[in-house]
């Protein structure tokens, strides 16, 4: 069997329990060296063959699955954050489909939920937003036409924005282009929950100089949308005192 374990944010004691047991498990590890914290390999029993694939291809990787597979073992591919969100799995899953390998899944805390943890940040806040949007710039993989930041930007809600640090002043021109206004507050995010974290409140014009000032090249979420300021809300009415629910009645108005 094999499983796609979301490691988490960063820290080691944010991945799920059963993400945990799952690696206390595994008979074969392998990790996406880049960007898991190598902390969470402690978790690992001592005869746990573990792979780095940071400098693995697609076909050496699943050599090493087959291999698993064939001996009857255990394997874990622990990949960053949650594996359904830019985490590359299909392709995986697809071949281990081929070679009649079974797998399932764990999920793990992606890292604009870590990024909202460290700013505090409630995403969706009655009267100012309701939606997340969860994009990337094109780079080396395309973004679909109709997905492109300009077209979403025209949402004006609460966004976070992966694998763009490195592009940071075309994606403040082209949020700008489709309507966020320059001065929307924005977040840049470095490694959000890891020992070493980094967070910068910003606006939209500012994400670039910001990055820089600060020396912020890769591994950055950035975060926009006027949540970051947590103002001028709505308190949500789930707890309003005239709002019944199925455990509790509205007061009564004497």
């Amino acid at each position: 069997m094999v499983y796609f374990v979301g490691a988490g944010t960063g820290a080691a004691d944010l991945i799920t329990v059963r993400g945990m047991h799952l690696l206390e498990r595994a008979d074969v590890i392998i990790y996406a060296g880049s960007l898991v914290n190598p902390e969470l390999l402690q978790y690992a029993k001592k005869e746990c063959a573990v792979h780095d694939s940071a400098g693995m291809t697609l076909e050496e990787v699943l050599a090493v699955i087959r291999k698993a597979a064939e001996e009857e073992k255990t394997t874990v591919r622990l990949h960053t954050g949650d594996p359904s969100i830019y985490g590359a799995v299909r392709e995986q899953m697809d071949e281990l489909d081929r070679m009649g390998i079974a797998y399932e899944s764990c999920p793990g805390v992606s890292a604009c939920f870590g990024a909202a943890a460290s700013l505090n940040l409630e995403y969706t806040l009655p009267g100012v937003a309701q939606s997340l949007i969860i994009t990337r710039l094109e780079g080396r993989t395309a973004v679909p036409e109709k997905e492109r930041i300009e077209s979403l930007a025209t949402h004006q809600t609460s966004m976070a924005i992966y694998l763009s640090t490195g592009m940071l002043g075309e994606l403040s021109k082209r949020l700008i282009a489709g309507g966020y206004d320059r001065n929307t507050p924005a977040a840049i995010v470095y490694k959000a929950t890891w020992p070493e974290e980094e967070a910068y409140l910003c606006t939209v014009e500012t994400l670039y100089d910001t990055a820089a000032e600060h020396g912020i090249t890769k591994t950055a979420l950035v975060l926009v949308g006027e949540v970051i300021t947590h103002q001028h809300y709505q308190k949500s009415r789930l707890y309003a005192s005239d709002f019944s629910t199925g455990f509790r009645q509205a007061g009564k108005e004497e």
